[in-house]
């Protein structure tokens, strides 16, 4: 990219902007354990936190193939997904491992069939970043402009920063909706246990709770009374069990 160079007053003025887009990033996407979330709030953050950008998209692949796209504006989330093939600027960032751009896409050469789509919705130039999430899942976040020359070497720093944050926020996203999905097949398993499934069924009777709620205060006692969970599965089935006296 031919981006002229900004004076040194925007230069700090961006650098505190992108400061404040990855503490805002961060609190996003910091509890998320759903990756489609985590991308749209990305999104949507990255668009509404840096001047300059329009919109924000993200494309993502595991393996080649799709593995969630993302767009702060459902109108242009077609330049984000792989119908144009490698024929986009996430698709260079990506295969090439480098950030790519055109601050004025009328003059833009490269990505014949993205570029006059693109134009057509209203992009005037575009910056793409790869973001490596982790040993099975990369992607580039892509910033889009609505107005030509719109884009400065500013935004290259943001965009390259942006994608080295997300990267690490993405993976832990990952990280923990695999842990939740674990959890999930474990609890479903606890459920299933003949004592520990009829002492969730107390609790849930008693508090009027849902499954996972009723488990939760199982565990909770357990973790109170340092015994296993099974043991006052056991003793909670037996209590109500016990016929009352009259």
């Amino acid at each position: 990219m031919n981006l002229e160079t900004t004076p040194p007053l925007t230069e700090t003025l961006g650098v505190l902007e992108t400061a404040a887009l990855l503490r805002e990033l961060t609190a996003a996407l910091i509890a998320l354990d759903d990756f489609d979330q985590a991308l749209s709030a990305l999104v949507t953050t990255t668009r509404d936190a840096v001047a300059g950008v329009s919109w924000c998209g993200f494309t993502a692949l595991r393996a080649g193939e799709p593995a969630g796209v993302a767009a702060s504006d459902a109108r242009l989330s077609g330049l984000d997904d792989l119908r144009y093939g490698p024929d986009t600027p996430a698709m260079d960032a990506i295969r090439r491992r480098e950030m790519v751009g055109a601050e004025e896409l009328a003059a833009e050469p490269r990505w014949p069939s993205w570029t006059p789509q693109a134009r057509e919705l209203g992009v005037r130039g575009v910056i793409s970043a790869p973001v490596d999430i982790d040993d099975q899942v990369i992607g580039a976040v892509n910033l889009y402009a609505g107005e030509p020359d719109a884009l400065t070497p500013g935004h290259q720093l943001t965009a390259m920063l942006l994608a080295e944050h997300a990267g690490l926020l993405l993976a832990a996203v990952r990280d923990r909706e695999r842990r939740a999905a674990l959890t999930g097949e474990r609890d479903a398993s606890l459920l299933n246990d003949g004592v520990i499934g009829q002492a969730v069924g107390v609790i849930m009777t008693q508090r009027g709770c849902p499954a996972a709620d009723a488990l939760d205060v199982l565990r909770s006692a357990a973790s109170a009374l340092s015994i296993p969970l099974r043991d006052v599965a056991e003793r909670l089935v037996s209590t109500v069990s016990r016929p009352r006296d009259n």
